[in-house]
């Protein structure tokens, strides 16, 4: 079993996160993960500013473009862009800031509350909530999930019922453990770092600051605590 340091987590993360042309990441979301020398300091309040202000780019009467169903629940349609070919459906639950790229997914049943940043191809899923979070492209909670002050992968999966706990039951900072170093989040509300081509099976939980390292798998109806890495479990 291999311990990790927080610059190995952050390498390995970062670097895929560089990745931005092949995992077709935009430019701006690009940039906004790079500024930050470990991926859970964009969390909280800089991931606020950074959407609101990629909202404040686009023109008020462009923010909507895409396919927005009748009986979709929209509020501060001033604070939300949902980019052409994104396709909003019946029912969906949206409260700003949110920036939705184009050809992402929002299923019946969603709620989504700002901030939130859903890059192109993404699903929010069935009954799925999601809040404080950043979706890369092609990543998937598509069924009763919950993601909580969290970032999704280039083409992870969250199994049916996954939730990604953000708080925890004595309401204090979220602490990160790397070998024998214990790090202070600085956050009280962090979900999970869920890796590129992350698979989590049914009714898994993560709990609070959970770290997936790319292409690492946590089997159904498990709890993961501390860095999973692939083919291995790290607390």
């Amino acid at each position: 079993m291999r311990m990790f340091t927080q610059q190995d987590v952050a390498s390995k993360i970062l670097f895929e996160f560089k990745q931005a042309d092949e995992h077709m990441i935009s430019h701006e979301l690009h940039q906004f993960l790079l500024e930050k020398e470990y991926p859970w300091l964009v969390l909280g309040a800089p991931l606020l500013k950074f959407v609101e202000n990629c909202i404040f780019k686009v023109p008020q009467d462009e923010r909507i473009k895409g396919a927005v169903a009748r009986g979709t629940y929209i509020e501060h349609t001033d604070k939300i862009v949902i980019g052409e070919g994104a396709v909003v459906e019946p029912g969906a639950y949206i409260t700003g800031p949110a920036f939705i790229e184009s050809h992402a997914v929002i299923r019946h049943g969603a709620y989504l509350r700002g901030p939130v940043y859903i890059s192109k191809y993404a699903i929010v899923g069935h009954a799925t909530e999601c809040k404080g979070s950043i979706f890369l492209p092609h990543a998937k909670a598509a069924h009763m999930n919950y993601v909580g002050d969290s970032i999704l992968g280039y083409d992870c999966n969250l199994g049916a019922g996954t939730k990604l706990a953000n708080l925890k039951l004595k309401h204090d900072n979220i602490m990160l453990y790397f070998g024998n170093t214990k790090i202070d989040s600085g956050l009280r509300k962090f979900g999970s770092i869920v890796g590129n081509r992350v698979n989590i099976g049914c009714n898994a939980v993560a709990n609070p600051g959970s770290i997936f390292l790319p292409d690492s798998t946590l089997h159904p109806n498990k709890t993961a605590l501390g860095i999973i890495a692939k083919d291995e479990h790290i607390s």
